[in-house]
């Protein structure tokens, strides 16, 4: 069984799959309480559905890419099933994960969107770097920054842990707090080796649920 926040079709807001139609299916709740948290009403709540259910909820919208999000949707045991179930059904299926979680025994067709958690999520302590062990070119490792100081830090992690030699990088500015034209300019002044991003859907309907 697995508690299930929502399950919706929208089209993806983030990572290098940004604008594609997609399946997502947030888990509920979350070990964490990152500061700039959006998703809080996924800490709690939701319903429990078997993994068929799930699979079948997802069919039904009959688009081939799929995520899996929360929360932290690791933090549920049933989440690898349904990783591994969605990837034998022939779904394309990405995972956003906080990096606080083992990542080792995620189905190798996912790919995976770690967070690592810069110094004002407050929950900086939490990034579980062994991570960075198991990653590969498919996967991706996502910096939310805050102020210059989390962009700094972030900066360091990524030349200290030769980061852009593993996997695409992307940066994006906490919303309503860092002007997302001072991030893009920091990161132009600095040649940083990152994507860009904004979270489309929040450009497109704003902080609405399902979207």
């Amino acid at each position: 069984m697995l508690k299930v926040s929502e399950i919706f079709l929208s089209l993806q807001g983030e990572s290098s799959r940004v604008g594609l139609p997609t399946v997502f299916v947030r888990l509920t709740g979350c070990p964490l309480r990152c500061t700039w948290c959006d998703t809080a009403y996924a800490f709690q709540g939701g319903r429990s559905m078997a993994l068929p259910e799930v699979l079948a909820v997802v069919a039904s919208y009959g688009v081939s890419r799929v995520c899996v999000t929360g929360g932290e949707p690791l933090a549920q045991s049933g989440c690898l099933s349904l990783l591994r179930e969605l990837g034998d059904a022939g779904h394309s299926v990405s995972l956003e994960t906080s990096g606080a979680l083992d990542i080792a025994g995620v189905d190798r067709r996912v790919s995976r969107i770690v967070d690592l958690k810069a110094p004002g999520s407050g929950e900086c302590a939490r990034n579980r770097w062994q991570n960075l062990e198991h990653l590969t070119p498919a996967d991706e490792v996502k910096f939310v920054v805050r102020d210059r100081v989390d962009y700094d830090w972030a900066c360091r992690q990524i030349s200290e842990r030769r980061l852009a030699a593993i996997c695409p990088l992307l940066l994006s500015p906490v919303a309503g707090d860092l002007a997302p034209t001072t991030l893009a300019g920091w990161i132009v002044e600095d040649r940083l080796p990152v994507r860009f991003q904004l979270q489309l859907h929040k450009v497109l309907w704003g902080d609405a649920r399902s979207r």
